[in-house]
This record gives structure tokens, sequence and C-alpha cells, in this order.
């Protein structure tokens, strides 16, 4: 194969509409634009959003709350997802995510206390509620804030 004998998949590459090039070619006078009007004119249009002058949906509608930036966001697992994982394994975010019980860990994995944990584990987390933690060392496990 040499280099002038390359050429594109069938299909893939379009022609260009050669527009206002004559009647024959089936786009000639007017373009494909019609006769007069906005959409017609030079830089013609509006921009998205704009409703003929009414006041836009985005401006009816009332803005709530804000989004903060700086929140930290947890990965957040139940204890009762637990439950997987044998007697006596350290559990942390790397074997979560093996796991496929979290998708991505965020600012770090927080346990929640959800469900029953019945075998004793070290769990490795950046934070731990309350009745997470009472359950973990209950079952005989450590929980442990990295």
């Amino acid at each position: 194969m040499k280099l002038h004998e390359l050429s594109p998949a069938p299909g893939s590459v379009k022609d260009v509409k050669r527009i206002g090039r004559g009647h024959g070619s089936g786009h000639g006078k007017t373009a494909g634009k019609g006769h007069k009007g906005q959409w017609a004119r030079s830089g013609g249009g509006v921009r998205p959003g704009f409703e003929g002058g009414q006041m836009p949906l985005a401006r009816r509608i009332p803005k709530r709350g804000f989004n903060n930036i700086f929140a930290t966001k947890y990965a957040t697992v139940n204890v009762s997802a637990l439950e997987v994982f044998k007697e006596g394994t350290t559990v942390d975010a790397e074997l979560l995510k093996a796991q496929g019980i979290i998708k991505k860990e965020l600012d770090g994995v927080k346990i929640l206390g959800n469900g029953e944990l019945t075998k004793n584990l070290t769990v490795k987390a950046a934070a731990f509620s309350a009745s997470a933690k009472e359950k973990i060392e209950k079952a005989g496990g450590k929980a442990e804030v990295m």
C-alpha cells in the first residue's frame, strides 16, 4: 500500500453542500434560505434561548440554592455491603472499588450504618457515621479513619 492509494472508508466523507451556485445545483438563488425574514439575512437568527422578546424560560423560573464547590463529597457505603468480605479482611477504598461496591472514590469513602454486620473486619475510610462505627466494633472489627 502506498500513500497515494489511501482513501477514506466508503460513506465516511460527504461532499460539502455548495449553496448559491446556480439553479442547476438545486441550491441557487436564495441558497436554501427561503424569501426574506430574519433567517435570510446576513448574520441572521437569534441567540440560543431567545423567545422573540417574551421573557425567556431561564429567567421566568425562580432560582434556588447554590452548589458549594468546596464541599467534600464522599462515596457512601453501608455496613450491610461489607458482608461480602471474608472474616479478618482489611477493607479500604481500593478493595471497595475492585469489588464494584463504589465506582469513584471522590473525596474519600464514608461508611454509613444501614444494615447489619456479622464479620470481624478492619475498615479504613475517610469518615464513619456513629452507628456504623458502633456496628463494626460490635462485630469485633476496627474502624480506622484515614
